[in-house]
């Protein structure tokens, strides 16, 4: 009797230890540990439980705007996923029954993140998304993914001949001659100052050697003075030949390839850009993203208002669209009232057609490649509109133009589709799109 009872108990024990082991749950995250922002990304779960529902969060430390960078709030999303009959789950292909996005996404969990009131311990770094997975309320498997903004061999350095910039490049193999990389002139929007060196050093993460050039800088809140003195503190009549200067100093260096210096240009950025590429005619490519069709009216500190341009050419104003009902848009900082900096635009342009004929870029005159992005809910510009009028343009003269404009995307266009895209209209001032919307053109 005694032997049956320890058969009986082993009988029943082995069968729990193998079911124990066939259900030992591990996130499968290729690339291990790290990865590009941007690259692909594969996040998979084996060994669960078949046709079982499977909870998912993701969490990561994030800064708000115009915080320190050492006070940080914990981002987080969650979905409830269903795994297959062989207890799989791959983030690529499941569709979540639930949670913080919709659609089938494999970077879904990370666009969708929202602020928690949490702070972040210090020692959680801005690059390191958390995971953990839950089944019927106990958590059965966690992972880290550390995403890079850029490769840690990436070199960058300050230029000193222009206030702000910032060079950006890889270096060539140990013992190998120096690399002659193609290279890329990175233009900001109207936010001004230093801000667009930040993505200097994740471009030239992928071969290009990168000049993130500033070339205006307003007064700043919380400090309300320039962030970078010695550029105009006025977005009003900004010399498109300026860039001459940075060509100049990117020939002039053993590791760039001078006969392929591209322009790539954000928001008045892209104005900038295009006009380069009109005006000057040396640049290889031109990539003009959230663009406009036309030069508009110039703004700033004694500036009058309908009386400057934001560009100028050789010392001479260029034509410009005025605006109506500048000042009085953005009064909406103050009354709480939704700000959307297009409507004043839009209203200047129909009020003044024969002057956005005058002030049209000629886009025909590009002869380089030009690759234009909009987003036909973008409520800073109407860049979606102006984008597909350069595509139009550049078809009808039979010029190599790329044309990605997104129905249900904003203004913030540029990024890899992996930060969170949730707060874009959480504020007074709407970027426009939605958060998938935003985050999937993004990655496109």
């Amino acid at each position: 009797m005694k032997r049956f009872s320890q058969l009986f108990r082993i009988a029943v024990f082995a069968p729990a230890c193998i079911a124990s082991l066939a259900f030992a749950q591990s996130f499968q995250i290729e690339p291990a540990g790290k990865v590009l922002a941007g690259n692909p990304v594969s996040i998979r779960l084996d060994n669960l439980p078949p046709n079982s529902e499977i909870v998912i969060r993701a969490e990561r430390p994030v800064a708000d705007w115009g915080a320190p960078p050492d006070v940080r709030k914990i981002n987080r999303s969650e979905a409830t996923f269903k795994t297959d009959a062989n207890g799989k789950l791959d983030l690529a292909s499941a569709k979540p029954v639930s949670g913080s996005y919709k659609r089938a996404d494999v970077r879904g969990l990370f666009w969708s993140m929202v602020a928690t009131p949490a702070d972040a311990a210090k020692e959680w770094k801005s690059s390191e998304v958390r995971f953990s997975a839950k089944h019927a309320d106990k958590e059965i498997a966690t992972a880290t993914l550390e995403l890079m903004n850029a490769l840690p061999e990436v070199k960058t350095e300050k230029v000193e001949q222009f206030p702000g910039a910032l060079f950006a490049s890889l270096p060539s193999a140990a013992g190998a001659p120096s690399t002659k990389r193609p290279a890329v002139i990175l233009l900001g929007g109207s936010e001004g100052g230093s801000l667009v060196t930040r993505g200097a050093a994740q471009l030239a993460s992928h071969g290009f050697n990168v000049l993130a050039l500033p070339y205006y800088s307003p007064a700043m809140w919380p400090a309300n003075k320039p962030e970078l003195p010695s550029l105009p503190a006025a977005f009003a009549d900004i010399p498109v030949e300026r860039l001459n200067e940075a060509r100049a100093w990117l020939a002039a260096r053993n590791d760039v390839d001078a006969t392929r210096i591209a322009i790539h240009g954000t928001s008045k950025g892209a104005e900038f850009a295009l006009l380069a590429g009109v005006h000057l005619g040396w640049a290889s490519a031109i990539v003009a993203n959230v663009p406009t069709d036309v030069v508009w009216e110039g703004w700033g500190p004694d500036v009058a208002p309908g009386k400057r341009s934001s560009f100028a050419l050789n010392g001479k104003p260029l034509p410009f669209v005025p605006y109506v009902d500048f000042q009085q848009e953005f009064m909406g900082f103050q009354t709480g009232d939704d700000v959307r900096i297009r409507r004043p635009q839009d209203k200047g342009r129909a009020s003044n057609p024969a002057a956005a004929v005058a002030a049209r870029i000629p886009v025909e005159r590009i002869k380089a490649p030009l690759m234009v992005i909009g987003g036909q809910d973008d409520q800073v510009w109407a860049s979606g509109m102006m984008a597909q009028n350069i595509a139009e343009r550049r078809a009808e003269a039979k010029l190599e133009t790329v044309a990605l404009i997104y129905t249900d995307a904003g203004h913030a266009l540029g990024g890899t589709g992996f930060n969170p895209t949730t707060a874009f209209n959480s504020g007074p001032s709407k970027m426009g799109g939605t958060p998938e919307g935003n985050a999937r053109a993004q990655a496109d």
